[in-house]
């Protein structure tokens, strides 16, 4: 049995309303991960009822990967350090950056639109600008010659 899923296909409302529905739970569980100060992987052991495949396979990756993505949040985050930024930003971009990084099939654009979408449900207007800034930066150094189309 292999430990990593084979990548779902893209195009599909359903598969998208999945996939979206993956990030909002990983989104959910990278946050409280961090209101208890626990690593987020460390937090999915805790539950009782494992999250969706991606939405665990999100947040296995941001804990795998989490000094790499914090330095390159760093490094395209404009006036604001990673533990300056509020939580659920924080959390919002460590998760795109990590679908950036780890989740190639998944095109640049899908993973912009769908972290401004969560930072304006459960941030500010604001953060759905900040996050697209940044996220657009990341994109270009990560994935060059792939640029939102959005």
């Amino acid at each position: 049995m292999s430990t990593s899923p084979a990548p779902e296909r893209l195009g599909t409302r359903a598969e998208g309303g999945e996939r979206r529905r993956s990030r909002e739970r990983a989104l959910g569980l990278c946050y409280e991960a961090e209101t208890k100060g626990l690593v987020p992987a460390a937090l999915l052991e805790e539950l009782p009822v494992p999250p969706e495949q991606y939405a665990a396979r999100l947040v296995t990756g941001v804990s795998r990967q989490l000094e790499a993505i914090d330095r390159l949040i760093s490094a395209h985050a404009t006036g604001w350090s990673v533990a300056r930024m509020p939580n659920v930003d924080r959390a919002i971009l460590r998760l795109a950056v990590y679908e950036l990084v780890g989740e190639p099939e998944v095109p640049v654009a899908v993973v912009i639109d769908e972290a401004v979408e969560l930072a304006k449900e459960y941030s500010t207007e604001d953060s759905g600008r900040y996050v697209n800034g940044v996220l657009a930066a990341v994109a270009a150094e990560v994935r060059p010659g792939r640029e939102p189309a959005i």
